[in-house]
């Protein structure tokens, strides 16, 4: 009537189950820094540094004052901070960002909005984000 189940077969997986997604929602504010191993969308407000390993999305509710770093970023929201993707930058729609991007790749609609600097290539991805590219002086 009973079966025995050994520990093993009752024990849950802690591990989340691959392609979730963290979700800041319309209508919330975070104020501090994010940090996760997984996708992050932002359709909220974030007030603070951003820093995943995965795709961060900006949604087109979506603000972050801070600085953002991933593997991907995806922008139709605004930024005011610096954008860090090691592999692909997409600046989509109506996006505003205010700051600087470093990227593996950037693609621009013609739509968005970008004031800063960008910086392109694997060696720029590489540095830490204390560090500043060597400036060139001429006399």
């Amino acid at each position: 009537m009973f079966t025995n189940k050994s520990k093993t077969d009752m024990q849950t997986n802690s591990t989340p189950p691959a392609g979730n997604a963290t979700l800041i929602s319309a209508g919330t504010v975070l104020k501090g820094d994010l940090s996760s191993s997984g996708d992050l969308r932002i359709d909220g407000t974030v007030i603070g540094n951003i820093k995943t390993a995965a795709k961060v999305i900006v949604g087109s509710s979506g603000v972050v004052e801070g600085d953002v770093s991933g593997g991907q970023a995806d922008v139709t929201g605004k930024v005011n901070g610096n954008i860090r993707a090691t592999d692909l930058i997409q600046l989509r729609g109506e996006c505003m960002v205010a700051g600087n991007l470093y990227a593996g790749k950037l693609q621009v609609e013609p739509s968005a909005t970008f004031n800063g600097q960008c910086h392109m290539g694997a060696n720029v991805v590489e540095m830490t984000s204390n560090e500043q590219p060597a400036q060139v002086i001429s006399r």
